[in-house]
């Protein structure tokens, strides 16, 4: 590692030390060196090592030699504030006559790769004071079947990521629309009913020839629509076709399905059997509601190279398109039939599992709407796919939400330590260290909980009960007079006043206590921090137990 890399990583240690008595928390000093040196972000992993490293090293400094060392080599030069220059400007955009849309499948929850095209299009609507609309893409009963549940869902999550829609449509209720749109085709010759056998069909059409039906005539084409809308073929004999070029370079451009039949629907809102197929609504419903510009990934070129045929047989003018890259979390699962799959394998526990990128999972996680927000928009309208580590998303978090947690001490694994004499303190925390909060009370007689790990760590050394006095730590510890600050802090929780909790992670379950002052200080959905242990989010509080999800460091 560069001896450059060393001092910048000693320099933010050494500094965070100083401010908290000795003790460096990695997490939060990871998170400002990568705000700081954006081009590591490149090499998480290797920095973070490197980072632990050095903390565990500068921790067991005394807090003056610290000090003494942070004044040698000096404390980490201020970063300029860089002015907030927005999203990059829209090709023919013009104020107030700008409208953009958001097209999920309700059939699953979305996740963090999905909130980037709702939250740029909303930012987008919002820069020029235009217009954003919510359309669920909902019209395949076969496949992506929509649930109820899910329309729910989307509209909680994005009204939770602060994005407001002007406007709401629900593509299965527009069926009747989307059949007229059909026979208007049809009657300007862009269209045909193709009753082919499909796999003879594709084979002609990956040689760039035609079938017999593309040559029927409009009247022809008409009556056998009207057989389709009145149910008179089954799935699979016949589909409405948009003509295009047999000789595309795209095979799966040519000739593009624009209605099937759907023998047995499963569809929570219609039994139709007639449905229009992705392509047809998407650009029907584009050119309805006037949408001016498009964000999308660049896995619907496709799409849109289809759905640009559409347009040219009506003379529209297709929508401005903006592509951006996918978006994904390092290490967790996106995908939605990975997602459902493991649902119903019992392998995760429901969309809001820990482990899995929806944005119900990352909310219950602790992690902020200006978050997903924040990091969204700093990447801009980049077209390359993008990975993101959970550190950086953490790195942003940890921004929104250390200004507002309240601190608590959390006990894993606890070992229990007598006194060796009855003190009857009470100490008196500070429930935030810089913001105005106010006070935690924790009582204490004859004995704590500490760590596991503390109490192998340090057993026989002379450490700091963060709050209350100095002790030589043993199974029956001696509680010294003297105030030695310049020791090893640990945290503990009081035997007489503690509360079963329970920590989910993304890796497991940990159990441990808490102090009692949490069910007076705290509440469910706060994001608080256990101190020496992470930022986790209050799920549930009881005089008896208390669980919390585990967000990050």
């Amino acid at each position: 590692m560069p001896d450059s890399l060393e001092i910048i990583i000693k320099r933010y240690a050494l500094q965070n030390a100083v401010e908290y008595e000795g003790n460096a928390n990695p997490g939060s000093i990871l998170g400002k060196i990568l705000a700081a040196e954006p081009e590591l972000r490149k090499n998480v992993p290797e920095v973070q090592e490197n980072v632990n490293r050095i903390v565990a090293d500068i921790n067991s400094m005394t807090l003056d030699d610290q000090k003494k060392l942070l004044d040698e080599i000096g404390k980490p030069e201020k970063q300029e504030k860089k002015k907030q220059e927005g999203l990059p400007a829209l090709e023919k955009a013009e104020q107030g006559k700008v409208v953009l849309r958001f097209a999920p499948n309700p059939d699953g929850a979305i996740h963090f790769g999905n909130a980037r095209p709702a939250i740029l299009s909303h930012e987008y609507a919002k820069q020029y004071k235009g217009k954003f609309i919510l359309r669920f893409d909902d019209t395949d009963p076969k496949t992506k079947i929509p649930e109820k549940i899910f329309y729910d869902w989307i509209r909680e999550d994005l009204k939770w990521l602060g994005i407001v829609a002007q406007k709401e449509i629900i593509a299965s209720k527009r069926l009747d629309i989307y059949k007229e749109y059909a026979k208007r085709t049809i009657l300007k010759g862009a269209a045909y009913i193709c009753i082919c056998n499909s796999d003879d069909w594709k084979k002609k059409r990956n040689k760039g020839e035609g079938c017999k039906c593309r040559s029927l005539s409009i009247e022809e084409n008409l009556k056998k629509w009207d057989k389709m809308v009145k149910g008179g073929y089954k799935e699979g004999k016949a589909v409405l076709r948009i003509k295009t070029s047999m000789q595309h370079n795209n095979p799966a451009v040519r000739d593009w399905p624009g209605f099937r039949i759907v023998d047995k629907p499963k569809h929570p809102y219609s039994k139709s059997k007639l449905w229009p197929l992705y392509n047809f609504a998407s650009a029907i419903d584009d050119y309805e509601m006037k949408v001016t510009h498009i964000i999308r990934g660049q896995e619907h070129s496709t799409n849109e190279a289809k759905q640009r045929f559409l347009y040219k047989a009506f003379n529209w003018e297709y929508p401005v398109v903006k592509i951006v890259g996918r978006l994904s979390l390092k290490g967790v699962v996106m995908s939605k039939s990975k997602t459902r799959e493991g649902i119903k394998k019992k392998e995760f526990d429901g969309w809001e599992d820990p482990r899995l990128g929806t944005i119900r999972a990352l909310r219950r996680r602790g992690y902020r709407p200006e978050t997903i927000r924040k990091i969204i928009v700093d990447m801009g309208t980049s077209s390359s796919d993008s990975s993101i580590a959970l550190e950086n998303l953490a790195g942003y978090n940890r921004k929104f939400v250390d200004p507002i947690a309240k601190r608590f001490f959390f006990v894993s694994d606890p070992v229990k330590i007598k006194l060796s004499r009855k003190i009857n303190h009470v100490a008196k925390l500070k429930l935030h260290p810089e913001k105005n909060m106010g006070f935690r009370q924790l009582k204490v007689r004859t004995a704590i909980w500490i760590t596991k790990d503390d109490f192998q760590k340090f057993k026989k050394k002379e450490v700091r009960l963060m709050g209350l006095s100095n002790v030589i730590l043993n199974s029956t510890s001696e509680v010294l007079d003297q105030e030695n600050k310049h020791v090893q802090k640990i945290h503990w929780v009081p035997v007489e006043e503690s509360i079963k909790t329970v920590v989910i992670t993304p890796n497991g379950q940990i159990k441990g206590l808490i102090e009692k002052s949490v069910m007076k200080n705290a509440k469910i959905d706060d994001i608080v921090q256990f101190e020496r242990f992470g930022f986790c989010r209050i799920e549930k509080l009881s005089k008896t137990s208390v669980v919390a999800i585990f967000a990050h460091k």
